[in-house]
């Protein structure tokens, strides 16, 4: 049996994959078991923020497999403890707690927020309100938490407590706003969704109301986060002070990942035995995020700002790109009417480039670590395909 039929022998239809068996990567390339070389704009969904065999990472891996891969929650560990006080110092948010996901982040994240309106609104407060074409996670609450009908369908029934805020309309959000909002969750910029940023008008009226009316911020930083638009975090880009921060992804460089920051209004919220999950902040996975923080410094994230604006003029200068979006090194390319997307995605593979798709987009999120003149190939590609087009 070939891989493709192992695969389909054996494993759950949950994943439509490309056709590629991937055996090994270097820098901003991956190899096939051919040993043919993709240049990688896909960064495992923006999970690989250094790249491939980046050294200091793969070396830290090595050093704490050799002491301690994993111990529970009950011990502290050495990783997780220099870990904890940079993110927390960083951000200058109050607390951190460690998950191992996006969708377990902003679970956590839900749950931070349900329990603080029952601490201080006894049951009143149940909803929180969250973005038309958001994505925030596949487990039931998260799903739900998503603002894409699409994901609503086959899995009733669903949790309640959650509604829609039309994205960068201010007169939806006040006709959403009620005495019974515990939280406004949002992306900056949606992903999956589409690679969509927020107006910044909009975001600042987000802020306002939850100030005045203790409405908890929840920022999902899960895609957007760890460097990926030009900050640490997007939402420092638009000048709001969050609540709450789920992030995930690129924190631990491929090492499964994620967390929930936590601000002043909730830094004590969860108590002793309210919230737990058994792998997170494990020694393995500390240890790789303590070299993703070392290395994103402010001079590594005005790189990927350069790099951004440099993809991003690329892109707007061709002449059947209809509209380019996003932050940093997270992009999403609107292509001339007629084109289709899965198209120019295939045919890019096939000439040794990968890149991802959101909605009717080309979504680019290529490692942190990417050259200006590994982009120029990948843009270069892209230009004849859609010249040929």
């Amino acid at each position: 049996m070939n891989y493709k039929e192992i695969d389909d022998t054996y494993v759950a239809h949950t994943y439509k994959r490309f056709p590629l068996l991937i055996t090994s990567g270097k820098g901003s390339y991956v190899f096939d078991d051919t040993g043919k070389a993709y240049l990688d704009l896909t960064a495992g969904i923006g999970v690989n923020s250094l790249g491939y065999g980046y050294e200091p990472l793969i070396h830290a891996i090595e050093k704490q497999a050799e002491k301690l891969i994993h111990i529970s929650n009950l011990f502290y560990n050495e990783p997780l403890l220099e870990l904890a006080p940079k993110l927390v110092k960083r951000t200058h948010m109050k607390k951190v707690f460690f998950q191992n996901s996006g969708a377990e982040a902003n679970e956590g994240a839900i749950k931070v927020a349900h329990k603080y309106a029952n601490d201080h609104y006894h049951g009143d407060r149940d909803t929180i309100l969250t973005l038309v074409n958001s994505f925030h996670g596949r487990t039931m609450e998260t799903l739900m938490a998503t603002g894409q009908d699409v994901f609503h369908q086959h899995f009733d029934p669903f949790p309640l407590g959650f509604d829609y805020i039309v994205a960068n309309s201010i007169d939806s959000l006040h006709k959403k706003v009620n005495d019974r909002t515990a939280a406004i969750m949002m992306e900056m910029v949606q992903g999956e969704g589409g690679v969509n940023d927020l107006d910044p008008a909009f975001v600042a009226e987000v802020q306002k109301v939850c100030d005045e009316k203790d409405i908890l911020l929840i920022i999902d930083e899960v895609q957007t986060g760890i460097g990926r638009t030009g900050t640490f975090f997007a939402y420092e880009q638009f000048g709001i002070h969050p609540d709450i921060v789920s992030f995930a992804k690129g924190i631990a460089g491929g090492i499964p990942m994620g967390g929930v920051l936590l601000g002043d209004k909730v830094e004590d919220t969860l108590h002793y035995g309210e919230h737990g999950s058994t792998f997170a902040g494990n020694p393995l996975a500390s240890a790789a995020a303590n070299v993703v923080l070392d290395t994103i410094t402010p001079t590594f994230l005005q790189n990927v700002k350069c790099k951004g604006k440099h993809l991003k003029a690329r892109l707007e200068a061709m002449d059947k790109v209809k509209s380019v979006t996003g932050l940093g090194l997270m992009v999403g390319v609107e292509l001339a009417d007629g084109i289709q997307v899965q198209d120019v995605v295939t045919k890019a593979r096939e000439e040794g480039v990968l890149f991802l798709t959101a909605k009717n987009k080309i979504r680019l999120l290529p490692p942190l670590t990417i050259s200006r003149s590994e982009i120029d190939i990948a843009m270069d590609l892209l230009e004849k395909i859609l010249e040929d087009m």
